[in-house]
This record gives structure tokens, sequence and C-alpha cells, in this order.
């Protein structure tokens, strides 16, 4: 009876859409591959909402994925995909050359065919994350955060003074120490550690070219096994927390989180914690699928495999009619 009872709720499509899931987040961590050199995968994003300052109220935050140098680049505004490549050239590539892959969010300048084409032209390669899952762009997400956190300290007498403070913390992160490597992004890029002041400087002897070669390559291959312990312990830590997802396929039936659909409901605490269901059209890769979804939803099919859960069936509980679909909000 018991059994019976469990198996008639999982299959309620009523329950389904009402119930928020007690679960731990479905998805192992999938982390991205370790690059073997630096400036040859990066992360970017955006910060906004920020108060004018000196002309500029938009960030730019550019990661290098192997060494955690980064570039924070004020922006008058929210740049066009065109835009966003010019600054790219002017302030990235032309210091640290052409990267193999670029991370980014959904936002309308990475997922226009400009940017599409501009990446392609230079060979390299887009990676966009999942929809409604920033983690999938964790090192920028972090990198943005401790930015924000400095200027909340350096500018909270004056909040239009943030742009002259930018160049310093950008300095700051760059020669401070890795917690992943184990040394700062500025030696883990170029070989060694500038000083702050000179006489901070021990040593003022030029060495050779060929030293300084092995000199890099030493440290390039301490800071790939560093990033490589680092990401087997943030996948342990993080996967304490989660389960494996269900098995996917093409084709199968899901529930799809209301979380971030902006459904239109008198009341949003009644509203249907998930819609659906919809058909699965592909498994992009373990953490993420693309939903076949009705074109009024108006948002990215890609979805992280969290905001998912399977349509169970059983002959205890035949599927009932579907309800009409949620009003969304335009």
């Amino acid at each position: 009876m018991d059994k019976d009872v469990r198996e008639y709720i999982a299959a309620c499509s009523t329950c389904a859409r009402s119930k928020t899931s007690n679960s731990p987040p479905s998805g192992l961590l999938q982390p991205l591959p370790t690059p073997n050199r630096p400036w040859s995968h990066i992360s970017i994003d955006f910060v906004t909402g920020l108060p004018m300052s000196q002309g500029n109220s938009v960030i730019l935050t550019v990661i290098d994925r192997f060494s955690k140098f980064v570039h924070f680049i004020p922006l008058p505004q929210l740049p066009t995909a065109t835009e966003t490549a010019e600054v790219m050239v002017n302030h990235v590539f032309r210091h640290h050359g052409i990267p193999a892959d670029i991370v980014s969010d959904r936002g309308p300048q990475f997922i226009s065919q400009v940017w599409k084409a501009f990446c392609s032209a230079l060979g390299a390669t887009v990676s966009l994350t999942s929809g409604y899952h920033p983690q999938s762009n964790g090192q920028a997400e972090r990198a943005n955060q401790e930015l924000e956190a400095a200027l909340r300290c350096l500018a909270a007498q004056n909040n239009s003074d943030w742009s002259k403070y930018l160049v310093w913390i950008e300095y700051a992160h760059n020669t401070h120490p890795s917690s992943a490597t184990g040394v700062s992004p500025f030696e883990a890029s170029l070989g060694y550690l500038p000083p702050l002041f000179p006489s901070h400087e021990l040593d003022l002897t030029v060495p050779s070219v060929q030293d300084h070669l092995q000199r890099c390559q030493l440290i390039w291959h301490q800071t790939q096994e560093a990033l490589r312990r680092s990401k087997e312990d943030n996948c342990r830590t993080a996967n304490r927390h989660r389960v494996a997802s269900p098995d996917y396929q093409p084709g199968q039936k899901v529930w799809l989180s209301s979380k971030n659909i902006p459904i239109q409901a008198t009341s949003r605490k009644l509203a249907p914690r998930f819609i659906g269901p919809f058909t699965i059209d592909r498994i992009i890769n373990p953490s993420c699928v693309r939903l076949h979804l009705p074109a009024a939803l108006k948002v990215h099919p890609s979805f992280h495999v969290s905001q998912i859960k399977p349509v169970m069936d059983s002959n205890l509980c035949p599927p009932s009619a579907s309800p009409p679909p949620a009003r969304l909000i335009d």
C-alpha cells in the first residue's frame, strides 16, 4: 500500500507542478577543462548597475582561467556585440593573443551572430552558460564579487569615485597569491612578480632569456598541477550537496522550474513551481539539455539539469489533461 501511494504521488501531475522539490540539486559538478598555458581559455562578464563615474557605468571583467589574471575595463554603457569585440581586441587580445575558448553568459552581446562570427574568424570557440545557471561562468562571477566588495570599501564615501580605484583593484588582485594556484596571477602569467615599491626589489640582475623561459615553464607546470588539485577539491566539495542527475534521453518528457520564468500570476506564492511538461530536444552535455519550448516562452531552450525534473508515469495515476499554459509577462 505504501509503495502504491508513493508511486501515485510521484506520477501525479498536479503534485509535480505545485510542490517545491526538497531534494539536493541534481547534476554533479562538471568542471571546465584545465588550460595548459596562460590566456588560452578566458571568461568574460559585465558588472552593471553602477553609478556614473568619469563617464563610465559598466565594467567588463576578463579573467584568464589558467593564471587567474584579470582585467577590469570601465565602459560608458553596456556595449553591443561589435563594441564588445573592439574592446576585447584593444584591451586584451593585443596584450595576450587570441584565446582558444571564451566562456560567457547568454547576454545579448554573446548570443548575437556578430559575436559568433567574430570569434569564428579568430579561431576561438564560444562557450555559453546554460540558462539561469551563472555558476557555469563561476570564475568571472567570483572575480566580480571580489571587485564589487573592493569598490564598496574604497568608494564608500563617494560612490561616483569608483573609476579611479579600478586600476589599483586590478593590480592588487593580480599581485596577490591565488588560492587555486598558490602563486600570484602576475607570476603565473608572466613568470615574475613585480614589486609594489622599488625598495621591495630583491634582485636587480637581469636573467638570461633561457633562465627566464625555464622559470616560466616551471611556474606554468606547477600552476597546472595546482589547478588540477583545486578542481578535484572543488568537485568533491560541491558534489557533497548534489546528486547525480537522471539519465535523460532525447524525447523524454520533463517539468521545467518556473523560478526564472516570468509567469503572470495573481500571487507568486500560489503560482506553479514547475511548468510543462516539455520534451527534451537534445542532450548538450551531462549537465545541460535543450528543451522543445513554445515560442511564447521567449527564453533560451538550454537549461541546467537542476532546473528540470522527469515526468513520472504510472498505471495507478493515468495522465490528466494538461492545464492551460501559464500566462507569461511580456
